[in-house]
């Protein structure tokens, strides 16, 4: 089955808006009819089973053109829209496009050669108001790419994770399945939709019938927390930095009450023990998931249930329905409890691969199974943590050190908003460990950071105390509001 199909199985008719907001909105039945349109016009100009680049921030256009390039047969390639020029061309030629759906901003900021046909949103209402709809066969192999997804790569390159029709159709069914969305959910979504996490919203809420509101200024914390109330948004979703800002920099987030709200979702990286307790303090009558999963998976592969967040607060919970994972250690062998290993998942959301690049995705895929690069353990009740991610781990004098302990100790000591653990060369010790720190207020810092010294000296080993402590204004975040690490 085709994406498309299953996404608008039953929502293609509704009436109702699946946009919300004041910048623009679409009902159901005008996004689905919209995107057959731009599919018919693909099937017709370009063929099937080529790769089509999407370069827009998250928008109706963005949406439509999406959906279209599925519906159509072709492979859709949503890039970041502050995407280098250097990265453009490289990921340009090495999928050979000739085709782009581009917003208007972003076709005058990048340059592109003049055989590549670009359709920007005048263009492309052109072609919605002039197509003639076409027959489109649905049944086709659902095992074919529906999208490359491009993430950093080991080599300085750019990796193409190609995820097919029945990744995204798997992925979404257990998402809808564990989160019990329904066609009563409002998501307000400040996550590009060129990120894994933020097309997943897209996915899932098209699939029950739900609505989004893009919220595509989140640097305005008031606009958030204005569509969170004004639009009664029942989720919330984003990465640490995003809870963490709001918890830190909002003077209002933590007071309001947000009646609609029913759940707040948390991937993208390790939010510390001291914000999560931060965040249900505030919200003791939300539920918070904290997810954990990958490109390489499609987005999902585990969660921590809402009941389980006291209780088992640091962990990534178990995997998500139709999802198995296990840790195998050193010897290959499944890790006992408590023993560290690498996390491996095995599912129908599981990439078929990086594209153009088999020597990486058999490194990555064995017997079926996706090894993560995550190291992890298990308790006796079945629940994951992640220790560290393999090629993070700092070695201190031959001692493993995870930078993620030592940003647990720090974060606890009040007025720090931030702190991320790197190492830096030592000619007594190979890596030394630096902490970068970001305060809530103007507090001196030699003050703090010999206050931090203390605190982790009492805390910590020897070999596990920063070396150096360095203070910056602001967390420097991508546009997925991860973390920048430098």
């Amino acid at each position: 089955m085709n994406v498309f199909d299953y996404l608008f199985h039953t929502s293609k008719n509704i009436e109702k808006d699946f946009l919300l907001g004041s910048k623009e909105t679409i009902s159901f039945k005008k996004l689905y009819h919209n995107s057959l349109k731009i599919a018919s016009y693909l099937k017709e100009s370009v063929g099937k089973n080529q790769n089509i680049i999407l370069i827009s921030p998250n928008s109706a256009f963005f949406l439509t053109a999406y959906l279209g390039i599925l519906k159509s047969g072709n492979i859709c390639i949503p890039l970041n829209f502050t995407t280098e020029q250097r990265s453009l061309d490289y990921i340009i030629n090495t999928t050979e496009s000739v085709n782009a759906f581009i917003s208007k901003p972003q076709k005058r900021k990048l340059q592109f050669n003049s055989n590549i046909h670009l359709i920007d949103e005048e263009e492309s209402l052109s072609i919605i108001e002039q197509q003639d709809n076409i027959a489109i066969n649905s049944n086709f192999d659902k095992n074919r790419i529906a999208e490359i997804i491009f993430t950093s790569g080991s080599t300085g390159e750019p990796k193409g994770v190609m995820i097919s029709h029945q990744n995204i159709i798997a992925n979404t069914d257990s998402i809808v399945q564990y989160l019990k969305l329904t066609s009563k959910d409002t998501m307000c979504v400040v996550l590009p939709f060129f990120y894994c996490y933020g097309l997943s919203l897209f996915h899932t809420h098209l699939k029950v019938g739900g609505s989004l509101v893009l919220n595509n200024n989140f640097i305005f914390l008031g606009t958030v927390i204005n569509d969170l109330k004004t639009h009664k948004c029942t989720g919330l979703a984003g990465v640490p930095s995003h809870f963490q800002i709001l918890l830190k920099k909002s003077q209002t987030f933590k007071i309001e009450t947000f009646p609609n709200l029913r759940y707040l979702t948390q991937a993208g990286g390790k939010l510390h023990t001291v914000f999560i307790k931060e965040l249900t303090e505030a919200f003791p009558d939300k539920e918070v998931y904290i997810m954990y999963g990958q490109t390489e998976a499609t987005a999902r592969l585990s969660y921590l249930p809402p009941e389980f967040i006291k209780t088992k607060t640091s962990s990534i919970g178990k995997a998500i329905p139709n999802v198995e994972l296990k840790i195998i250690n050193s010897k290959n062998e499944v890790s006992k409890i408590d023993e560290e290993g690498e996390l491996l998942a095995r599912g129908k959301n599981v990439m078929l691969g990086y594209f153009k690049d088999e020597e990486s995705t058999n490194q990555v895929i064995k017997n079926g199974w996706l090894h993560t690069g995550d190291l992890a353990k298990i308790d006796k009740d079945g629940f994951i943590y992640i220790v560290g991610r393999k090629k993070e781990i700092i070695k201190i004098a031959g001692k493993r050190v995870s930078p993620k302990e030592i940003e647990e100790v720090i974060l606890s000591i009040p007025n720090i908003i931030d702190c991320t653990i790197t190492s830096f060369d030592d000619d007594l010790l190979g890596e030394a460990i630096q902490a970068t720190v970001i305060l809530n207020k103007s507090i001196h810092e030699d003050k703090m950071r010999k206050h931090i010294l203390e605190i982790c000296s009492k805390q910590l080993s020897l070999y596990k105390i920063p070396k150096k402590v360095i203070f910056k204004e602001a967390m420097e975040t991508s546009v997925t509001g991860k973390k920048k690490i430098k």
